[in-house]
């Protein structure tokens, strides 16, 4: 009789201790991941969701154990009310305990999204729209739909997203790139406006950000970038049309097939510097820091004219004879 209570006693006891050792050994175990969903999965708590509501929803997911066991372990820890609401990643070879770490950190997926100087706003939409890891909420939208949607409403869309490479949230909606690049930009333009030479023929931030947009596309080399700034700055001084060949395309649009010709120079458009003076009526593209402060604070000079070298770099010249001198020596000889 005393053998069968000692029995009584120790079975619980024994019990207990497998159970603790069966869930240490679990929780160093990689998670069983669905054969049917990629890996790694994507999982998205809710704000305010409770730790049974966050093992079912990484179960649904496709993670392959029990909720109830999850849920336990979640409780077990002292850590259930640490789980931070967002999306997250489950990779091949994640363990419970790992999980948890990761929900308690809020070490969400992030993915990266470029966007690159001199990019037109055509360029921009199409890789922002072709991300596979950003959820798209601008299909069929206008330019003007997107602007307003981003808090920008009425305002044109070219050159008001600072190129840069942004991280975001997977499965984050797509404007919310479009939305910090616009504000992005908002505070460099304004940080480049501050420092602007008080010679400068420029009169707004607006026309600093058209400008840097054509000083972007027309530089090649960057030890040129503020000399090609002071060649436009001059121009617009003395009124003098900027005739710059980026904008003559811009104005093109998707009819440019590669080739300028004359009589696209002589086609007026609301872009074409050569039949039209002063800054075009909006950015032609996205501008740089680089093309920002060069716009407002040119180099010192008295160039008119510059012309491409052939090797990125090129010639300015302050005078229309010596401007033909350079070009018959570096376009005309090539």
């Amino acid at each position: 009789m005393i053998r069968f209570l000692k029995f009584l006693v120790v079975l619980p006891l024994l019990a207990g201790l497998l159970a603790a050792v069966g869930g240490l050994w679990w929780l160093q175990q990689p998670l069983p991941l669905s054969a049917s969903q990629p890996a790694p999965l994507v999982v998205t708590i809710g704000p305010g969701s409770s730790a049974q509501k966050v093992a079912d929803t990484i179960v649904d997911a496709g993670v392959n154990t029990p909720p109830g066991l999850l849920y336990a372990w979640f409780r077990l820890s002292g850590q259930a009310r640490d789980i931070k609401a967002g999306t997250y990643e489950v990779a091949t070879g994640t363990t419970p305990r790992a999980l948890l770490s990761k929900l308690v950190r809020g070490e969400q997926a992030l993915r990266s999204v470029t966007l690159v100087e001199g990019w037109n706003i055509r360029q921009v939409l199409q890789a922002v729209r072709s991300s596979p890891d950003l959820t798209q909420d601008m299909d069929g939208m206008s330019h003007s739909d997107i602007m307003a949607l981003i808090g920008y409403p009425g305002r044109h869309p070219e050159g008001r997203f600072f190129p840069d490479t942004y991280r975001v949230v997977t499965r984050a909606p797509a404007s919310s790139v479009l939305k910090q690049a616009a504000q992005a930009m908002e505070q460099r333009l304004a940080q480049a406006w501050e420092q602007r030479d008080g010679a400068s023929p420029l009169r707004t931030p607006d026309e600093a950000l058209v400008l840097a947009s054509i000083v972007e596309k027309e530089t090649g080399l960057e030890s040129d970038r503020r000399r090609v700034a002071s060649v436009f700055s001059n121009r617009l001084r003395v009124g003098m049309r900027l005739q710059t060949d980026p904008a003559v395309i811009y104005g093109l649009g998707e009819r440019f097939d590669g080739n300028l010709r004359r009589a696209d120079l002589d086609t007026d458009t609301h872009y074409n510097t050569y039949t039209r003076a002063g800054l075009p009526p909006t950015p032609i593209a996205m501008p740089g820091m680089a093309s920002l402060l060069a716009a407002v604070r040119p180099a010192s000079s008295d160039a008119m004219y510059f012309v491409s070298r052939g090797d990125g770099s090129s010639q300015f010249s302050a005078t229309l004879e010596e401007h033909n001198a350079a070009v018959r020596r570096y376009i005309l000889r090539r």
